[in-house]
């Protein structure tokens, strides 16, 4: 399928790999000039020019931390009239609720709620203006299925999609849309982090640490990266001009819930 966003340019954060580096791939693939983001700058350009070696489009590369606002505004400047935008970046650990002072929620906070706010805030009227905008920020199933030892993620993120909610039904008529990616267990360095923690703190393997992590999803498997990015290009494409204001979880069906 054409998703007819070819020539289309995006911005997407915290892309040097895992799931925002899917999310750039898929774009890409479709013909879509990306702008790239993540710390490390040599990551960052080995990312950059593997894209520019599969896809012919333009692909820019913007080192340092989305929540900084140094960052945001060269991430601007190298893409200032983006058509799409996906806000992505890592979550706090996990943890437990009477370890987490205000430093560790403003921490949470900065990282998964005000920095895709503000992203959000820079360039919504543009597209507004332009009559096309595609942002999908890649939250988490948490949003959904909170746990105790993920509340930083969870208290975060689902203030920014209940922030997006609002503002989807403001811009739907401008066909700009905002939506929402909640994975889990998708097959990445944070899966294989968590895998690391289970064994060192329930004397398992690594090994048996994923057979666990499995064991929790109906598919009976971890979910890949691309599968994630294939979602994204397509809430980005032409098509789905009316699908706004949702969450789509990407969990091997494990979501026990009717809505």
């Amino acid at each position: 399928m054409d998703l007819g966003i070819a020539n289309r340019r995006a911005i997407v954060c915290a892309s040097s790999r895992g799931l925002g580096r899917a999310c750039a791939e898929a774009l890409a693939r479709e013909g879509v000039h990306v702008t790239l983001n993540g710390r490390d700058a040599e990551r960052l350009e080995a990312t950059a020019d593997a894209l520019r070696a599969a896809h012919a489009v333009t692909v820019q590369s913007v080192a340092g931390d989305i929540e900084l606002e140094a960052t945001r505004e060269a991430l601007l400047l190298a893409c200032p009239e983006p058509d799409i935008l996906v806000n992505n970046n890592g979550g706090p650990p996990p943890g437990r609720f009477q370890d987490w002072d205000r430093k560790a929620w403003l921490a949470a906070l900065d990282a998964n709620l005000l920095a895709p706010v503000l992203m959000i805030r820079a360039v919504l009227d543009g597209m507004v203006e332009r009559r096309f905008g595609r942002i999908v920020n890649i939250t988490s199933a948490m949003v959904k299925t909170p746990m105790a030892p993920m509340g930083l993620s969870t208290g975060a993120r689902a203030g920014l999609t209940s922030v997006s909610k609002a503002l989807s039904r403001q811009v739907a008529s401008a066909n700009v849309t905002i939506n929402n990616l909640l994975p889990e267990r998708i097959d990445t360095d944070r899966q294989k982090g968590m895998a690391e923690l289970r064994s060192k703190l329930g004397g398992v393997s690594i090994e048996q640490a994923y057979e666990e992590m499995k064991g929790t999803i109906a598919a009976g498997r971890l979910g890949r990266p691309e599968e994630l990015g294939d979602a994204c290009a397509y809430l980005c494409s032409a098509q789905a001009g009316f699908i706004s204001g949702q969450n789509l979880q990407l969990d091997g069906g494990s979501y026990p819930g009717l809505i």
